[in-house]
């Protein structure tokens, strides 16, 4: 197999795609467990500190297998560069702070995963630097919050957990126009179904966490974006500040990489059918799945992604009374704050993921007190319909 493997399909480079082999010539990729590494000479190791030679120094700033991770990200994100980190919120919260300055303004949706809203509400201000959160999918609040001195736009699309989409193209154009870069974090889309940096975005971030790994091993994040981009902002944060990835992450990632494709095609298969059969349900007043044509913003969705979503939204009628009845008498779903696994999972944001959020914000993102969020496993679907159908009569 080639060194360079972009220009193979998705799931050849997933297979093979940034793999460095040892002189042993091993199948699997190596996992290099070093916390450090030693030099040939005095002048050598001199050579590596000031960038001359461009072998590893300390594993807290590269590893052969984290190396590995982040080449194979970015042949499959058609990014030039990546860097690895410990969290996906580590991710983020690098992504969008590296770059900025005291002065700086942030523009991002309203709709984010709860910590996401800590970074940009309560973090970032402590350091000088102002945010405007908007509704992601309004495209003229994106370009009323602009700012002279905005710097970064962010985003999730699909939203976490409502599922909304918001036009990454769109609100790219409205970014640069303004001066700024746009953030996209992908994980609910995953790089199988949704290429932001295709569609204009500047840098990407995952929590690998999800079905990066899919498999609830270990925690991972990533950030992509140009080489100027990691260069300039997130190689020397991340080597200075240490939000650094186990190479071991790095290793259990790369595995799940070699079957990402597999099993996001059939979790989204089972998506897809769970939604088409509780959508007319009488106990669920609102179902929310991209690739339905009911979907708020199929439009959208049918110009930037390839696909669906592993995941579900429904309100069960009742509140949070009917939604906790439902969720105790499943007996296949695991109740978790997770998504993305192997196995199915379901989440009440409300009290969970987003249990921060001020009751009147849930609400306006329309985060009810009976929202369910359901991540659908790799078990049969038939099973898992029957088990949603049964725990619905009980709520």
């Amino acid at each position: 197999m080639s060194e360079n493997t972009r220009n193979y399909r998705p799931e050849t480079r997933l297979v093979h795609g940034g793999t460095l082999r040892s002189q042993y010539g091993e199948t699997s990729e190596a996992l290099f467990l070093t916390q450090g590494f030693v030099y040939e000479s005095a002048e050598q190791c001199e050579a590596r500190f000031t960038g001359h030679d461009p072998g590893f120094l300390y594993s807290r700033f590269s590893n052969p297998t984290v190396a590995m991770f982040e080449r194979r990200m970015t042949e499959l994100e058609g990014a030039e560069a990546a860097r690895a980190t410990a969290t996906g919120m580590a991710a983020v919260t690098t992504a969008i702070l590296a770059p900025l300055r005291s002065g700086d303004h942030v523009v991002a949706a309203k709709a984010l995963f709860g910590s996401c809203r800590y970074i940009l509400e309560d973090l970032l201000p402590r350091y000088g630097i102002t945010s405007t959160l908007v509704d992601g999918m309004d495209l003229d609040q994106w370009r009323k919050a602009m700012r002279p001195n905005t710097r970064t736009c962010f985003l999730e699309s699909p939203t976490n957990p409502t599922l909304d989409v918001v036009d990454i193209a769109a609100v790219a154009d409205i970014a640069h126009s303004g001066g700024a870069r746009l953030v996209v974090d992908n994980v609910f889309a995953t790089p199988i179904w949704q290429s932001p940096l295709a569609l204009g975005a500047d840098v990407v971030v995952y929590s690998a966490t999800k079905h990066i790994d899919g498999q609830g091993r270990c925690l991972g994040g990533v950030i992509l974006s140009s080489e100027q981009f990691i260069q300039e902002h997130i190689h020397t944060f991340l080597r200075q500040t240490g939000p650094s990835i186990s190479p071991f992450n790095a290793w259990v990632l790369l595995k799940g990489l070699e079957t990402l494709a597999i099993r996001v095609r059939q979790q989204t298969e089972t998506a897809t059918a769970i939604a088409d059969t509780l959508a007319s349900h009488p106990k669920i007043p609102r179902l929310v799945y991209p690739g339905r044509d009911d979907h708020p913003q199929a439009a959208v969705v049918k110009k930037q992604m390839r696909g669906g979503s592993t995941l579900v939204g429904f309100e069960v009628k009742g509140g949070k009374a009917a939604a906790f009845r439902m969720l105790n008498a499943l007996r296949i779903a695991c109740i978790s704050n997770n998504l993305g696994d192997s196995k199915s999972i379901v989440t009440h944001p409300a009290t969970t993921t987003h249990q921060r959020l001020t009751p009147e914000a849930r609400a306006e993102l329309g985060i009810s007190e009976g929202f369910i969020r359901f991540s659908a496993g790799l078990e049969h679907r038939d099973d898992l319909i029957e088990d949603l159908q049964a725990a619905l009569e009980k709520a």
